[in-house]
């Protein structure tokens, strides 16, 4: 308390003693016990009031020593335990966790990571994925604006994520601890196949094998491709220590419809240490049409690109630029975008409308509004001649099918001519527009569905920028794709909605995340939400069978099938309510990324640790590590003065003593008659 706030109470004290003596003891002719009991309740009443006035606080300095932050992150993938380093990494671990010394200079923290990352004191090695870059971005996140060391007992082997070698803090270092055995063996690895997921019936599918040698004389090997007990392709190629890499590629014949597994392998007559690696199994679903697209526009644009780019990433889907003079067999396309339709489109309407073609009309600056009012009447449009910006805002409620919001919001603006659009009939709104933050209640983006024939409108130009922007925001065109893709789908079925409505892929790897969509609509087709649904997995060689249920998520329910081992399975999902059940098939592939290496990455940790300006260690050289961390001067712990006011007396408790004390007083002057 300060001096003032001791003065005060000092003169409260006077000032309430004063008070007291004044009115119960001064002139008195008789200083009875009840005068007394009076001016002492008195006395406290009025000391109690100048306290609650003056609420004296209490200042208290706590020093408080602040040490830097030691993350020591384990690698808890099962490669540790594959290139047999299990034993050796929990021995460092607890080396480094135990040092006393290492406490007392840092706060030392405990942390693991596979294909997430987490705070852990306990490891099993069995991460089915390696993400460095995971921890990177955590710890940036946990320790933000903070100095600081990191050791991470690893072998650098990164399976999912982006680059960890530029991932981490420049301004902290990194230490990597390498575990593994570094030395170089014998060993032929098939490190990368790239294939189309769909080839086309009678067609010819082209294969990418990126294949590595790891030696030191020259050697030979097959590079073969079968099916079941078919040798589909094979090659012979040489390494040697200057040529450690070569690129394959093969065309396979699409001859059978369906999934078609294969497997790829390269052998030789050398010795290996790992031949796990020498195999990876790759499947193709094998169709028999493909989904012809028209899109028909009378100007040039950047969208056009970015849809055909977009569309064609589904290797079902082939786009052909059509001028809308030049069109003749509509019949020979499913779909028809209509990008920015006028007067010179007339022909194609027409001709739609009897063909029964779905459509996907895309308006903008050049766009004919009244046109377009003449040819449909799905949406009215009343427009000006002024251009305005629309934003996209997404609506959770659609239920035409299951998407994401792939982050519209944040999307850059469409171009549009401004006016009042409004919906006449059935239509169903994914995006609606807005100006600024301001809501138009008008559709962006609608479907709607007329007799079996089905449009879709998109009102504005410049989607270009939307796909461009989906890349910087995930380093990747595959959201904006696959959003565009759900269109073309919808639009190129023509058969009535189901109530249950299952999506999945025909195969999967195994490590990978085995996800399931569904969405069940009741006699309204509208998206129930309270729907229960189930699913049952049969292995169809063990007959051994896995039950899970699907978790509602935004407009869809889903489901991970976890746990489940490579083979064929035939599986069912059923809404318990209505009984209704959708079956279908899939396969997960007998593959395990974590089996590729015969090393640990020697030289990327050695690179990410340059790059932090740390220092890349081997087991054997622990205890050089240790003393390096505690004789580096740039991490001293920091003692920072807490400051703490708390008030001396509860004001809550103190108001009842007030209220206790006059009552008393007022009770004892009625009994004696002193009122």
């Amino acid at each position: 308390m300060t001096t003032t706030t001791i003065l005060l109470i000092v003169l409260s004290l006077v000032i309430a003693g004063s008070l007291s003596f004044y009115q119960y003891l001064y002139k008195a002719k008789n200083k009875s016990k009840v005068s007394l009991f009076l001016a002492f309740l008195r006395f406290s009443s009025i000391f109690g009031i100048l306290l609650l006035l003056i609420n004296p606080i209490i200042t208290k300095n706590t020093l408080e020593t602040v040490k830097t932050p030691l993350p020591i992150v384990v690698d808890n993938s099962s490669s540790i335990s594959f290139l047999n380093a299990k034993e050796k990494a929990l021995e460092l671990y607890k080396k480094l966790i135990l040092n006393s010394a290492l406490q007392d200079k840092f706060d030392v923290l405990s942390y693991q990571f596979d294909g997430e990352f987490q705070q852990s004191e306990l490891f099993d090695f069995k991460g089915t994925q390696t993400n460095l870059d995971a921890v990177a971005k955590n710890l940036k996140s946990i320790n933000e604006n903070i100095f600081f060391p990191t050791v991470i007992i690893t072998d650098g082997n990164q399976t999912s994520g982006s680059d960890y070698v530029y991932g981490f803090d420049a301004a902290n270092k990194v230490y990597p601890l390498i575990v593994g055995d570094t030395t170089t063996f014998l060993d032929f690895k098939i490190n990368q196949l790239n294939v189309n997921k769909y080839a086309f019936h009678k067609n010819k599918f082209p294969v990418e094998a990126f294949l590595h040698y790891s030696g030191t004389k020259n050697s030979t090997a097959d590079f073969i491709i079968s099916q079941g007990n078919s040798v589909i392709s094979k090659q012979r190629i040489s390494f040697s220590p200057s040529k450690k890499t070569a690129i394959i590629n093969v065309f396979l014949p699409a001859n059978k419809v369906g999934l078609q597994v294969f497997k790829a392998t390269i052998s030789s007559k050398e010795n290996e240490k790992n031949t796990y690696n020498n195999t990876k199994n790759f499947a193709v679903e094998v169709i028999d049409q493909k989904t012809n697209i028209a899109i028909v526009s009378a100007i040039n644009h950047p969208d056009i690109g970015a849809l055909k780019h977009a569309i064609e990433t589904n290797a079902q889907r082939k786009v052909t630029l059509i001028k809308p003079n030049d069109i003749k067999l509509l019949q020979d396309y499913t779909i028809l975008i209509l990008y920015q339709p006028t007067a010179e489109f007339k022909s194609v309407f027409d001709t739609t409308k009897l063909a029964g073609i779905n459509t996907f009309i895309i308006t903008g600056n050049n766009t004919d509004f009244n046109f377009l009012n003449q040819q449909q009447n799905n949406l009215s449009f009343k427009m000006s001649g002024q251009k305005e910006d629309y934003l996209a805002e997404f609506n959770s409620q659609f239920n035409l099918f299951a998407i994401d919001n792939i982050g519209f919001e944040n999307f850059p603006p469409l171009q549009n001519i401004f006016g009042n659009v409004t919906t006449n009939g059935n239509i169903s709104v994914l995006l609606s527009s807005k100006i600024r933050n301001i809501d138009t209640n008008a559709p962006l983006l609608a479907f709607t569905e007329n007799q079996g024939k089905r449009t879709a409108y998109f009102l504005g130009e410049n989607s270009w920028k939307w796909r461009l922007q989906s890349h910087i925001d995930n380093q990747s065109f595959e959201k904006f794709d696959v959003f565009i893709d759900k269109i073309i789908q919808f639009l190129a079925s023509n058969n009535s909605k189901k109530s249950l409505v299952v999506e999945h892929e025909s195969f999967y790897n195994s490590g990978e995340a085995i996800e399931i969509s569904a969405q069940y609509f009741n006699k309204n087709y509208e998206f129930d939400e309270k729907a229960s649904l189930t699913i049952a997995a049969t292995d169809t060689k063990t007959k051994q069978t896995k039950n899970y249920d699907l978790l509602k998520s935004n407009n869809s329910y889903k489901v991970n099938l976890d746990g489940l081992t490579a083979g064929n399975y035939d599986f069912s999902v059923k809404e318990l309510n209505s009984k209704t059940t959708y079956s279908s098939h899939f396969e997960i592939l007998d593959f395990d990324i974590e089996k590729q290496f015969v090393n640990p990455d020697v030289k990327k940790l050695t690179q990410l640790a340059t790059q932090t300006e740390g220092k890349a260690y081997f087991p054997d050289q622990i205890d050089v590590l240790i003393k390096s961390l505690l004789d580096n001067e740039e991490y001293k712990a920091v003692q920072k003065n807490s400051v703490t006011k708390t008030p001396l007396i509860d004001w809550v408790w103190l108001l009842v003593l007030i209220f206790i004390f006059l009552s008393t007083e007022w009770f004892v002057r009625k009994y004696n008659g002193l009122l």
